[in-house]
């Protein structure tokens, strides 16, 4: 099947006149046509456009010219990166109906590769919630299971990878959001180091957090969309200006890439709490990359249990900042007001922004108060600092650390809405990483008692993608989890 195909093998057949860009754009939209009433996974499907450049791809081939790596491939976007002409909502209804004028970096660095893009993914509002259950436009379903959440915030690009509707999606990841996906449907997800994809027109959450990257079905896509997007751009002042490696060549070792790799495994992420048969998967894959020639040893991040209370502090902040600009003046939504401008101001946010949102901006607005700034965010910006350097003394010592993603496999939908806390847990095991900037991804390593995915979180040193790469691609030629693939949802509809 056309849906089956990873970005490496749709090129490669591409190139070789074996397929036609617009069949396999067409058997993109017959697949989402097909598998939404159960997923909806996508707020807007852009078939003509995208039609319109499959028939340009395969205009391109035809003539020999110089294709880009992703010439004729069908991606799906998240609707907080911004596209030139396709409303961008960030599943908020303030946002309704709004259409951009311009394309984010990472939306112009896909066309610019030849991507076909087919139309913009689901996801919790502005981003913020761990099961995409925060969207406006209703929640994605888990096509694994349709009674259980994809994980959050990029649930819509991670259900749409999984189901065969798209052969890669970009997400972004500002606590857990590509990686907790990824391993709730059983995909591979990858979050770079910060600074080394552009956020330029990516809907700000939480700007020292946020990061653009791809969710794809193995790593070598992985590998391959990373080189399309990442690199210096001036209009983003974050944006790192330092040579972009070839990953492809990172990986090229397969196996082998394994041998001589130190591995930390450090002791607080497999701690109480974690679900027995997550622990076993992921005890089971340290032992595959030992046989395959890597060095484990045990480490210790002793600031691990400050990292949930510490971002709850800095993202909220950040968010309650950011959101600021949302006013009914500037942007989207406008509420009906018969009073002042300040009457237009609260009934705009009141109609616009949802309950989780609404949330943070009040908790983000109380920790920078004044009286309470040094006590809430200077103190957590001082715990951000040591967080960052445990991992700096762990990786002293080790090319990558090795974790569980989440304690556990996805959660019923409903079963956590009701307790804030326990949702904010289920990125215990991600948050870490995005406080200290670095590059981690998440490869299949499992299933539960109930046939769930389970995932394996690979992290490196600031800039280490391609160590996390090659560890990540030697445990998938060791293994066949990445090959698994949930069961047909197509022609159902979603449960009440």
């Amino acid at each position: 099947m056309l849906n089956d195909l990873t970005i490496a093998t749709a090129a490669e057949r591409l190139r070789r006149g074996e397929l036609s860009a617009v069949d396999l754009t067409r058997a993109a939209l017959d697949r989402i046509a097909a598998t939404e009433p159960a997923l909806n996974a996508f707020l807007t499907v852009t078939a003509d456009a995208a039609l319109t450049a499959a028939a340009d791809a395969d205009a391109a081939l035809k003539r020999g010219a110089a294709a880009g790596p992703l010439t004729g491939i069908p991606i799906a976007v998240k609707d907080v990166i911004a596209t030139r002409g396709v409303r961008t909502t960030a599943a908020s209804k303030i946002l309704e109906g709004f259409v951009p004028s311009y394309d984010a970096t990472v939306t112009r660095r896909l066309r610019d590769a030849g991507a076909v893009i087919v139309g913009k993914v689901n996801c919790d509002e502005f981003a913020m919630g761990s099961s995409n259950e925060n969207s406006a436009y209703g929640l994605t379903r888990n096509p694994w299971d349709l009674a259980r959440v994809p994980g959050g915030s990029s649930g819509g690009s991670a259900a749409s990878v999984a189901a065969g509707q798209a052969l890669a999606a970009l997400g972004t990841d500002t606590g857990g959001s590509i990686r907790l996906p990824a391993a709730y449907t059983g995909i591979v997800g990858l979050k770079p180091t910060y600074g080394r994809v552009s956020r330029f027109g990516v809907i700000a959450y939480a700007s020292s957090l946020d990061q653009v990257g791809p969710l794809t079905r193995d790593v070598t896509d992985a590998a391959l969309l990373l080189g399309v997007l990442a690199g210096h751009d001036p209009r983003d002042s974050t944006s790192v200006d330092r040579p972009v490696p070839d990953y492809a060549a990172a990986i090229a070792g397969g196996v082998a890439g394994a041998r001589g790799l130190r591995i930390a495994l450090p002791r607080e992420y497999f701690a109480a709490g974690l679900q027995p048969d997550v622990e076993r998967a992921v005890r089971a894959a340290t032992d595959v990359l030992r046989d395959a020639g890597a060095a484990l040893h045990e480490a210790s991040l002793p600031h691990t249990e400050y990292g949930v209370a510490c971002y709850y502090i800095l993202a909220p902040a950040e968010a309650s900042s950011n959101l600021a600009r949302y006013d009914g003046i500037r942007y989207g939504l406008r509420a009906p007001s018969t009073g002042g401008l300040l009457d237009l101001y609260r009934d705009t946010r009141e109609a616009g922004f949802g309950r989780e949102v609404k949330r943070r901006i009040m908790l983000g607005t109380y920790v920078l108060s004044s009286g309470y700034y040094d006590a809430y965010y200077l103190k957590a910006q001082k715990v951000r600092t040591l967080i960052r350097r445990d991992f700096e003394r762990v990786f002293a010592d080790a090319d990558v650390i090795v974790t569980p993603v989440a304690p556990t496999t996805a959660f019923r939908i409903g079963e956590k809405t009701a307790d804030p806390l326990a949702m904010y847990l289920s990125d215990v095991l991600t948050i870490g990483v995005n406080l200290a900037g670095l590059p981690a991804i998440v490869v299949p390593c499992g299933l539960d008692h109930a046939g769930m995915p389970i995932g394996l979180q690979i992290v490196g040193p600031p800039f280490g993608e391609e160590a996390v790469l090659r560890a990540a691609c030697a445990f998938e030629a060791a293994t066949d989890w990445h090959a698994l693939r949930p069961p047909d949802v197509a022609g159902r509809e979603a449960p009440r």
